[in-house]
């Protein structure tokens, strides 16, 4: 199955320049499945036939009316083959979970030395206006009037730095705020920003709650990348992906604490890269609850994979 990316970083000597940089053109790619690894010669210049091909792989019933896209957007220190790895491994689970819809992953500048932190940190703000302007508006855009295609994301780590910039940007944006446009669900893991930003009445996740239906936060408390002590995360607020949401936020947001589920497995994500913060991507139980939230059938409080804690909020059921 061909993977399809939107991939944001500048090409240097005929290859996706693997260090920090300004973003570069939006490049709409195809990926063979044989493929290790993502390259400028998967591009399919025709922009709008890209569009419609995963508009079509969207729909539940091929030609059907309804259908579902999820965004990936990747964090920090990571490089173009783990990107390509992480949504082979995020298509593969959810198809497993019964989800039958697209995925499309958005590729933007990040190096893959963890010592680059602030770097990315300044790529990502640099890339997050095309996140909206080059993927979630192209579709809405493209959608026919009988046609409902619903548009989610899925952020890891810096990727929700990039998604909640995005949608602060996008409604400075006269070309963009002045057309309807939104996500219905938004789910945020490893959330690498502040927790305190997505509170009630913050003017920094304003545009983010405005333009959502649901924000689902998942966070773990043994995540040790997030921890403050980092040094290459020095001088930054707690994390909403170690110490969840705020205790006053927007009745749509919604935190799954996922810690006792983390350390009941942990000897299964042992040999993983920063496991704390990367298991989601190994884990099946975990892509059953993000496709119980992504159908939006069954009330927050009662998907099965969820389990009410003895802190009165919602846990994923070791």
């Amino acid at each position: 199955m061909t993977d399809h990316i939107i991939c944001v970083r500048r090409i240097k000597n005929g290859a996706f320049d693997p260090e920090p940089s300004d973003p570069g053109a939006a490049r709409f790619l195809e990926v063979p499945e044989n493929a290790p690894d993502i390259d400028p010669s998967h591009e399919n210049s025709a922009k709008k036939g890209w569009t419609l091909k995963v508009l079509e792989e969207a729909k539940a019933k091929p030609g059907g009316k309804t259908g579902d896209i999820l965004f990936f957007v990747h964090g920090f220190n990571t490089e173009t083959r783990v990107m390509l790895q992480r949504h082979r491994k995020i298509r593969a689970k959810l198809a497993t979970a019964g989800f039958k819809g697209a995925i499309v992953s958005f590729d933007w500048p990040s190096d893959n030395k963890a010592i680059n932190y602030l770097e990315d940190r300044w790529d990502a703000k640099k890339s997050a206006l095309k996140l909206v302007e080059q993927g979630i508006r192209r579709f809405v855009d493209y959608q026919q009037d009988d046609c409902e295609i619903n548009l989610h994301i899925l952020a890891h780590s810096m990727g929700a730095y990039v998604l909640r910039e995005a949608f602060d940007d996008a409604d400075d944006v006269a070309r963009i705020a002045s057309v309807s446009w939104s996500v219905s669900q938004v789910m945020v893991i490893s959330g690498d920003i502040s927790a305190s930003s997505l509170g009630e009445g913050r003017s920094k996740s304003s545009s983010l709650y405005r333009h959502t239906v649901r924000l689902t936060n998942y966070f773990n408390p043994y995540d040790d990348v997030l921890k403050l002590s980092n040094v290459k995360r020095i001088g930054v607020s707690p994390r909403v992906g170690r110490i969840g949401l705020p205790d006053k936020t927007p009745q749509k947001a919604v935190n799954v604490n996922c810690g006792a589920y983390y350390r009941a497995h942990e000897d299964r994500f042992a040999g993983g890269h920063y496991p704390s913060h990367n298991w989601y991507f190994e884990d099946q139980k975990f892509f059953d609850d993000v496709y119980a939230t992504i159908k939006g059938d069954i009330d927050r409080h009662l998907i099965p994979t969820r389990a009410a804690g003895s802190d009165g909020g919602l846990h994923l059921a070791p």
